[in-house]
């Protein structure tokens, strides 16, 4: 697994950027780079279900690992959700299964530093980098409003 770290900073509160990343409407706005009509669903529990699903609703199975809201939220991928099949245990899922994606939020002057650190498989390492980017500057965009 390739480690991927990326961090910004935003004008605006630590809540005011957690509303950004998680509200149904403006998570889909900067996912769009990652996967266009991408929606998040969660229980917001530790342990608890997480699914992130692209347009057509398929998409990974997560669990929420850690949760400090407004400072942290770590996501922990069990498994792929394709055509209302889970698969929690192929060959495939197994090589990036358990892999960590975690959102730091630290407040300071007004202002939030948004960080993600993510586990990801080399293939898919220049599309998370490209998409996180373009991804974060519209949460910038976003929270700056």
């Amino acid at each position: 697994m390739e480690i991927l770290n990326y961090e910004i900073l935003i004008h605006a509160s630590p809540e005011k950027v957690w509303q950004v990343l998680w509200d149904s409407k403006s998570y889909t706005q900067w996912t769009q780079y990652f996967s266009p009509g991408s929606t998040m669903h969660s229980d917001w529990t530790v342990d608890g279900r997480t699914v992130f699903l692209d347009a057509n609703g398929d998409g990974m199975v997560s669990t929420i690992n850690q949760l400090d809201e407004f400072k942290v939220v770590a996501f922990k991928h069990l498994g792929m959700l394709q055509d209302g099949v889970e698969d929690l245990d192929s060959e495939e899922v197994k090589k990036w299964s358990g892999a960590l994606e975690k959102y730091f939020l630290e407040g300071f002057n007004g202002k939030t530093k948004l960080r993600v650190e993510l586990e990801t498989t080399q293939e898919y390492l220049e599309m998370m980098v490209i998409a996180f980017k373009k991804g974060f500057e519209q949460v910038k965009l976003l929270a700056e409003a």
